[in-house]
């Protein structure tokens, strides 16, 4: 009885855990920590969705069992999402199923699609459902870059001459968590084209798609013709409507994986709560101002931490979408490694940032900074870097950080 089970051993600890435990204990004991480290939205959803939530669970009938592939009208909802801000035409009966967020989603479509030993390509690094949802339903790991250039491709091209078995899936997740690189529909067509030559599931998580700036929409995978033959891509009402806790995502695409992913759901869960999932509907089909504000105070959360951290002494690359910098360490401090520094910045600057290494080996050396706190608070965390920097003798300007 003391042998530990097969699935837990195949997980390694949860780095990120331990900067969250530090925090937590921080925060018992009266300290104010700017936390920056999960992408946790501080902004609340639309009042017509939260009323709608309302209106419907004051509904005697609105509290037994919903249906476990989403109400006809949410996934009607999300199709329509997709014809006006992709031009992609969905059948909702057929190829859309509601998931409990996007991260359920991808782990329900690996436990349909995956047997033990399949080989499943995985960026590194990856936002860690990417590549454990995948190891809990008993597949190995091949992990491809993450930047999306000649070299991953070259890199796809090497999997599938040099794994065996071939790698029969591919996970993409554009505008990335952690990196926040983007991609155009270039991209996609060279990649539908190869996943449909080597014969490899597409799976795309497009979490991010409302959060990009600079005025350049991020595309979907199925705008290009015959993606939906090879790809499903998850989508989320969390960040877009600042839904998070409410676990409402999406898979679209091609119909043979819904149809598995659903038919497992089916084994696995009831659905999310009906006026959850109408209030959802409000969201899609209702205004759709929140989105564009959402995207603007992002946008100007970014342009705020990148100035003021650079002005602490830490350059950042300004990210060109999501709510997250993928923010390299100080070079006099890039001997302490991710994980340390972390801590070192719990500890000395009271700003909680997550290691990079909890994302994958090739992590290392970077910090995922989140942006969910507000400008004021954000330029409280620049002086408190500052100092931090100067007490370990780095050379920061002379200016004030705020």
């Amino acid at each position: 009885m003391s042998e530990e089970f097969y699935r837990i051993k195949r997980l390694p600890p949860y780095v990120i855990a331990e900067v969250n435990a530090m925090r937590a204990a921080a925060r018992a004991g009266g300290e104010d920590i700017i936390d920056l480290g999960m992408g946790n939205p501080d902004l609340p959803p639309p009042d017509h969705v939260i009323e709608k939530l309302c209106e419907v669970a004051r509904k005697p009938d609105a509290h037994g069992y919903s249906q476990s592939k989403g109400i006809p009208g949410l996934r009607r909802a999300q199709a329509n999402y997709y014809g006006r801000r992709f031009g992609v035409e969905l059948d909702p009966e057929t190829e859309v199923v509601v998931t409990m967020g996007s991260k359920e989603g991808l782990a329900s479509l690996a436990t349909a699609i995956t047997a033990p030993g399949d080989v499943v390509l995985a960026p590194n690094p990856s936002y860690p459902i990417h590549t454990f949802g995948f190891i809990i339903a008993g597949a190995t790991i091949r992990a491809v870059p993450t930047t999306p250039d000649d070299a991953y491709f070259e890199s796809l091209e090497r999997a599938m001459n040099f794994t065996v078995p071939r790698p029969s899936i591919l996970v993409v997740n554009y505008p990335s968590n952690p990196t926040a690189e983007t991609v155009d529909l270039a991209f996609y067509e060279r990649l539908v084209a190869w996943a449909r030559e080597n014969q490899v599931w597409i799976l795309s998580d497009l979490a991010y798609s409302e959060l990009y700036f600079d005025g350049k929409p991020t595309p979907s995978i199925l705008q290009v013709k015959g993606a939906k033959d090879v790809a499903v891509e998850f989508t989320s009402l969390s960040k877009t409507y600042s839904m998070a806790g409410w676990r409402i995502g999406f898979a679209v695409g091609n119909k043979q994986l819904i149809a598995a992913m659903s038919r497992v759901k089916s084994y696995l869960d009831y659905g999310a709560f009906t006026p959850i999932q109408a209030a959802a509907c409000a969201a899609l089909n209702g205004p759709q101002d929140i989105v564009e504000k959402n995207r603007l105070l992002y946008h100007k959360r970014r342009d705020v931490m990148v100035e003021s951290f650079a002005r602490a002494g830490w350059e950042i690359p300004s990210p060109r979408a999501s709510m997250f910098a993928w923010a390299p360490l100080p070079p006099a401090l890039a001997h302490l490694g991710s994980l340390e520094f972390s801590k070192q910045m719990l500890t000395h600057a009271k700003v909680a940032v997550a290691p990079g290494v909890g994302y994958g080996e090739n992590g290392e050396g970077f910090v995922r900074i989140a942006m969910v706190e507000n400008e004021q608070r954000l330029r409280q965390a620049a002086r408190n870097v500052k100092k931090y920097l100067q007490s370990m003798g780095v050379n920061t300007p002379a200016a004030n950080a705020g």
